[in-house]
């Protein structure tokens, strides 16, 4: 594969846990009904792999300990809070954690009480990002979802009184929805005072329930008008919380925004732990089986379980970084697009010329910073702009 990766990125380490109660009918994520017994010992055998591999990559270039860790699915939680924090000890002595790192579990409200998050916290833990989607019981119940919604204000203060911070995720766009109805779940994440939320448009992906439901005629599909008027009242509800928008689908109060995530966007090396999870190191890119058994094999018979790789050339970095950067508030420096393998600096300068005079990114970025920062309009095309300004 590539050549050696460079030792001075952050490092990161996502591990996916594919278990879930129940598979919401949208959900086309690699996740699988079950409680995930037995499962943190296979993912510790993982990281023993992973270590030594990244150990010879990286020799003579010294420690690389995980700035940032998120434990992402399915849903983490179903497994046992000693699970989780087995798992986190197993990343701290394989790969070593950096002082103040940034630890995030995903979990759903019925999945934690104010024990288990304490143990978390205790741990290690530093936050916990709720599955809230939605606070209207209507919506819930299209979606799949378990938990009550009136219970989501308990769940917030037991992991502050157990010292984490909290994050939550809500979904806009569910067939039957109200603009009342979403306005709502973004008042009550603003009243509760949660430092950063994300807003995520329903994708009602092929071959999923909903999307079985939608082809009967039982539910109507998303509407775009109604997803731009939806995102539209988030930044505005959100904004006038004090959650400014950092990354399109992200809003945090200043210092709150996600580390990890910031890491991808950023082109931090990470490692993905776990059925069908990605990894990128240096150039180089290489995604894990993702089916649990024959991931289990490969681990038992002392193999990385990988199902394949990817070096991309220098114009497929470049377009890798032009849309992950023009995601961001702080915008995609233009100079960039002088790289090798990319668009020449005077075609890019005219292309976000005209992309600014468009509406689409912002005139006094572009003039004063050299940067392309999405407008509001430019983040509902950002799949337009990153298209314009690829090479």
């Amino acid at each position: 594969m590539g050549g050696p990766a460079s030792v001075s990125r952050p490092f990161e380490v996502y591990v996916h846990v594919p278990y879930c109660r129940r598979r919401c009918g949208y959900c086309d994520f690699n996740t699988y009904v079950g409680d995930g017994e037995g499962y943190a010992a296979v993912a510790l055998a993982e990281m023993e792999l992973a270590a030594a591999w990244l150990e010879e990559r990286w020799a003579g270039g010294g420690g690389r300990p995980a700035t940032t860790v998120f434990f992402g699915g399915g849903t983490p939680t179903v497994l046992p809070a000693r699970d989780l924090v087995a798992l986190l000890d197993g990343v701290r002595a394989r790969f070593g954690l950096a002082p103040e790192a940034e630890v995030t579990v995903e979990a759903n409200p019925d999945t934690v009480n104010a024990g288990s998050l304490r143990e978390l916290a205790a741990g290690g833990f530093t936050r916990v990002s709720y599955g809230m989607q939605s606070f209207v019981p209507s919506v819930l119940q299209v979606l799949d979802r378990t938990h009550d919604a009136a219970r989501l204000p308990e769940v917030v203060d037991w992991a502050r009184v157990a010292g984490l911070d909290v994050s939550c995720d809500l979904i806009y766009g569910t067939p039957g929805e109200t603009i009342d109805e979403w306005r709502a779940s973004l008042e009550a994440v603003v009243a509760m005072g949660l430092s950063h939320v994300s807003c995520y448009a329903l994708t009602i992906e092929p071959g999923t329930p909903l999307w079985r439901r939608v082809q009967s005629g039982a539910v109507a599909d998303t509407d775009e008008d109604d997803l731009v008027t939806k995102y539209e009242l988030a930044d505005s509800v959100l904004g006038e919380g004090g959650l400014g928008w950092y990354e399109i689908s992200n809003w945090a109060v200043p210092g709150a925004e996600c580390r990890h995530n910031l890491g991808y966007w950023t082109g931090a090396d990470w490692w993905g732990i776990g059925p069908g999870a990605h990894s990128a190191i240096g150039s180089e890119r290489f995604w894990n089986v993702r089916l649990p058994r024959a991931y289990e094999s490969l681990i038992a018979a002392g193999r990385l379980p990988w199902a394949g790789c990817d070096v991309p050339d220098a114009a497929g970095l470049v377009l890798e970084h032009i849309m992950l950067g023009v995601r961001l508030a702080q915008g995609l420096d233009l100079d960039v697009l002088g790289l090798p393998g990319s668009a020449s600096r005077a075609v890019a300068e005219g292309t976000a010329g005209k992309l600014a005079d468009d509406g689409l990114l912002d005139e006094e970025a572009l003039g004063g910073r050299h940067r392309a920062v999405l407008t509001l309009r430019g983040r509902m095309l950002a799949d337009i702009v990153t298209r314009e300004l690829a090479p």
